[in-house]
């Protein structure tokens, strides 16, 4: 049985987060990243793609302070809610300060959100990507205020992770990367600062470390829960690599991969299984199963 994570602290001396923040996207990253803020002190804007949509990122937000209030982190419950406003309408961005998107892994989606948001902020405000691959340089490319952008890797679940990558494009404003280094410890976690490149050093070490596990239970090496004990109990990793893939989501995982092996090389290139998986609808935890059975989790 696993412990619960330590509650984070609402705030730390050396950054706090924007009175208004904005979150593009309310599904679990974008969700979580909303949680991290509430709890932090912002008032939280959520968009979704149309009111069913918002209706559903708004009940699994309030669940997810649900439960980190049950587990001892600081706060009141209504407040929370109503610091948080979830809409359809992008042009609900128009107040805050900071906005990130967390739409899914694909550049020419990223692009166009992020042009959207930027025609809704003043000039003055700072907009970043979750993106765990596409490099940031492609991104501020089509923006009109590259040197507002930078990059804000969250990890999943948001809540419980204490990591966030900070990536620092070569347009990005001198006083930027402080600034979002202060909102990362605002909110209980620890930045690491990463100069921008394809996959980061997260995601490029993450993925290269899975797509091999996943090559070796294609060729009977060993089982996945063999393969994960090696690095559980022998590299001491909390959490091995075809697990943690089932907690990313196969889909997810593929979408990188594919990324890294178009920017570095046909050492990132995604195994057969892998592909096979995915058009399965075999995705992981969240499709119920992947390399482990989730129905019963």
């Amino acid at each position: 049985m696993t412990s619960a994570p330590r509650p984070a602290p609402r705030s730390r001396p050396d950054g706090t987060v924007p009175a208004r923040v904005g979150v593009l996207g309310g599904g679990r990253m974008g969700g979580g990243i909303a949680h991290a803020f509430l709890l932090a002190g912002a008032s939280v804007t959520v968009v979704e793609r149309d009111v069913e949509s918002a209706a559903g990122a708004r009940a699994r937000i309030e669940r997810s302070i649900d439960t980190s209030l049950a587990r001892g982190f600081d706060g009141d419950a209504a407040a929370l809610r109503r610091a948080l406003t979830v809409a359809p309408d992008i042009g609900a961005f128009g107040a805050c300060r900071l906005v990130l998107e967390a739409v899914p892994e694909s550049l020419d989606l990223k692009l166009e959100a992020l042009r959207e948001i930027e025609r809704q902020l003043p000039a003055d405000a700072v907009i970043a990507s979750n993106t765990s691959s596409i490099p940031l340089a492609q991104l501020a490319d089509g923006l009109e205020r590259p040197e507002q952008f930078i990059g804000l890797h969250f990890f999943n679940p948001v809540p419980a992770s204490t990591l966030v990558e900070v990536v620092v494009h070569g347009r990005s404003g001198p006083g930027l990367p402080d600034l979002a280094r202060g909102w990362v410890h605002a909110l209980g976690k620890t930045p690491i600062t990463v100069t921008d490149a394809p996959g980061f050093a997260s995601s490029r070490l993450g993925v290269a470390l899975a797509l091999e596990a996943i090559r070796m239970v294609e060729q009977g090496v060993a089982s996945a829960q063999d393969i994960d004990l090696a690095m559980e109990l022998g590299y001491r990793h909390p959490t091995g690599p075809l697990r943690t893939t089932d907690l990313v989501g196969l889909d997810v995982r593929l979408g990188i991969a594919e990324q890294l092996e178009r920017d570095l090389g046909a050492r990132f290139a995604p195994p057969q299984l892998l592909r096979d998986m995915v058009a399965a609808g075999t995705l992981g935890r969240k499709s119920g199963r992947g390399f482990y059975d989730w129905n019963d989790s």
